[in-house]
């Protein structure tokens, strides 16, 4: 008989969700689903709130990338006041932004997935984790740690608090760089780079070795998104937005990032919490694209550091055209650590982080604001409405997350394809299938919004355990 195979939770992600695998009447799979099961309602609850407000409620969403939403909110609220913030305040943005990408891709690389191909797939599960990784290699795990707190301490020094910094503001920032803030971050520069190149050099050796995964591990074609620059340089805070195909060529360029609505949609999923964008104009199912550090590599054309572009050269070379397997989202972390690395000891010397003309100030100039950056995950959209006192009347959150759902369904489903066959289904063979999730390191408290009614289902227990009366609402 057809039957389901539920893991449930999926673990070492951010967040809470489950994976289903259906089985038709041969005990091969014929179909996979990713539910993401937690609910948050930002969206909803910041309507009657002062934009003002928002760059410090919605970095709440998460503890994990606070910043990035900090940077959006803001950039949505530099929009709604229609300025142009000053350059110290733009640079300083892009400093934070570099520190949050470096903490959030060490984390995702030496904590959630490392312990799968260093250890094995096959370790027992107690072992398969952080604490088995320190176990068995603590300089490497040491080494990543310190690497995930240097991330953390450009963070604290700009914005006062590793978790929850209230320091970009509509118009810019509110606090320069210090002399001494920067010969703190400029002491770990060299060995954040040692780390970044060992655990780069690591990975390289790790791929020798799971050819299978590359190719089975979400490598399938889709379009990318992400942020370029005017000559097509990697970005992460500015530019405008460029698609790709899996052939490599550019189908849209130079997108502004208030017009999303015209090439975004969201779709909505039964199954799940976690909405559905396309690009629109191949429709919905078939405009599905990825975003996050793959996409990044995959749009631009170079990242505009040496070593940084040496490793991009190297990596383009794995793909016929885009590097298409998300299992090499793991990679693309790495390269990136570096450019981040590189780009950090760039901006430190530059005068302008000193500044204390920090913020354009101006009243409500335009009753609605997008503000679009590169989360750690990928590209990350805030659209406000407002009313001419500046109060939030709609509020729309395009996570990178969700950008990814469509992709995310299809890696778990192409991986239980290969390995789960019938009734003998090894703890393992389902670590594989949770690993394809982990490759794009989805941040499930971000990016859980609900469109129209809720979905609900009430039981009503008496104290011997029968149910007295059940209600659902689909």
């Amino acid at each position: 008989m057809a039957r389901r195979i539920l893991i449930d939770p999926v673990t070492r992600i951010e967040g809470h969700a489950k994976i289903s695998i259906y089985l038709d009447d041969e005990g091969n799979v014929s179909d996979a689903q990713f539910h993401v099961v937690e609910f948050r309602g930002f969206e909803k609850f910041c309507e009657g709130r002062p934009f003002t407000e928002l760059p410090s409620i919605t970095p709440r969403i998460c503890g994990i990338c606070p910043v990035s939403h900090l940077l959006a909110s803001a950039k949505a609220g530099d929009a709604i006041m229609a300025v142009a913030i000053p350059p110290a305040a733009d640079k300083l943005r892009r400093l934070m932004n570099l520190g949050q990408i470096v903490q959030s891709h060490a984390l995702s690389f030496f904590h959630l997935s490392a312990p799968d191909f260093l250890l094995g797939w096959d370790t027992p599960p107690p072992r398969r984790n952080v604490l088995g990784l320190i176990a068995a290699n603590p300089d490497l795990a040491r080494a990543g740690i310190r690497l995930r707190q240097f991330g953390q301490e450009i963070i604290e020094v700009l914005g006062g608090k590793k978790i929850h910094p209230a320091w970009a503001v509509p118009g810019g920032v509110r606090s320069p760089l210090t002399e001494d803030g920067r010969a703190k971050i400029r002491a770990w520069l060299p060995e954040a780079g040692a780390t970044a190149r060992t655990a780069l050099d690591l990975f390289k050796q790790v791929l020798k070795k799971h050819g299978r995964e590359t190719q089975i591990f979400g490598n399938f074609p889709s379009l990318f998104l992400g942020l370029v620059g005017p000559d097509g340089e990697w970005e992460h805070h500015g530019g405008k937005l460029r698609f790709t195909d899996s052939s490599g060529s550019i189908i849209a360029d130079q997108l502004e990032a208030r017009s999303f609505k015209d090439f975004i949609g969201e779709a909505v999923l039964a199954a799940s919490y976690l909405k559905a964008p396309y690009y629109k104009p191949l429709g919905y199912p078939d405009g599905m694209y990825r975003v996050g550090p793959l996409a990044r590599l995959n749009v631009c054309s170079h990242i505009g550091t040496p070593k940084a572009d040496a490793e991009l050269k190297a990596f383009k070379k794995l793909g016929r055209g885009a590097v298409t397997s998300s299992f090499l989202y793991h990679y693309a972390r790495l390269i990136e650590i570096i450019a981040c690395v590189e780009r950090v000891e760039v901006l430190l010397d530059d005068p302008d982080l000193l500044s204390e003309d920090l913020r354009a100030d101006a009243g409500i100039n335009q009753l609605e604001g997008v503000g679009v950056s590169e989360a750690p995950r990928g590209t990350l959209f805030h659209h406000y409405q407002v009313d001419r006192n500046g109060v939030i009347r709609k509020m729309n959150l395009i996570i990178a997350t969700g950008q990814n759902n469509l992709a995310m369904n299809q890696t778990v489903a192409q991986i239980a394809r290969h390995y789960v066959r019938g009734n003998d289904i090894p703890e393992a063979m389902l670590n594989r299938v949770e690993h394809g999730i982990r490759c794009y390191d989805p941040c499930l408290s971000c990016s859980t919004h609900a469109a129209g009614q809720m979905p609900l289902h009430v039981r009503l227990v008496a104290p011997d355990g029968t149910v007295v009366r059940e209600v659902t609402r689909s």
